[in-house]
């Protein structure tokens, strides 16, 4: 079967099979993952305030409050097998890392190897595999979870666990110049914060 041949079937199948968009109940018809009104809400912003650091300057790039079509998206990716999804919303935003950054790796934060084997695979790689091909860089596995840790976005201000100490970094994996650390949801920095002193 050639790519294309595969890429024409696959098409086919999107658009026999009722399939709802996972943003707003849509039908998808032959749309990947989400329906084009629900890809156009997804724009990536620059933060330029967060605790990760002291002064405000652009250092973090996010598609918005974990609300709406994101939290949609992100849920159906991580609990309903929807794979497809990563590839959209990490493509999204690549298109919002600003190219002064001159990123050089993508680093996806890692799951706890339980969890990763319950659900079978670590959304935060495949949102960084798609960022990192998007950039046209690498996606590194820099980083290993060394506890296990309640989902964090389940959990609100103070039932949040203190993640230091969660997170184990592999500096030779780290290649020199900048890199994006990039996760499905930011809930608690603690754990980035204490690795990027680290390096």
């Amino acid at each position: 079967m050639t790519a294309a041949f595969g890429t024409a079937l696959l098409g086919a199948l999107r658009t026999l099979l009722p399939r709802a968009c996972p943003g707003c109940g849509a039908q998808l018809g032959a749309h990947a993952g989400l329906c084009p009104d629900c890809r156009a809400a997804l724009r990536p912003h620059v933060q330029h305030h967060s605790p990760l650091r002291a002064r405000p300057e652009p250092h973090l790039v996010t598609l918005g409050p974990y609300s709406g079509v994101r939290r949609r998206a992100v849920r159906e990716l991580k609990f309903a097998q929807a794979r497809d999804l990563a590839r959209i919303l990490g493509e999204t935003l690549a298109t919002g890392v600003p190219a002064t950054w001159d990123v050089q790796a993508v680093i996806p934060v890692p799951l706890h190897p339980d969890r990763q084997r319950q659900r079978g695979f670590n959304q935060a790689e495949l949102l960084g595999r798609a960022l990192a091909s998007a950039l046209a860089v690498p996606c590194v596995p820099a980083l290993t979870r060394t506890r296990a840790t309640a989902q964090q976005a389940r959990r609100q201000g103070t039932q949040r666990e203190d993640l230091h100490g969660a997170f184990r970094a592999h500096e030779g994996f780290l290649p020199t110049g900048p890199v994006l650390l990039i996760d499905d949801v930011l809930t608690t920095t603690s754990a980035l914060m204490h690795w990027l002193r680290r390096v």
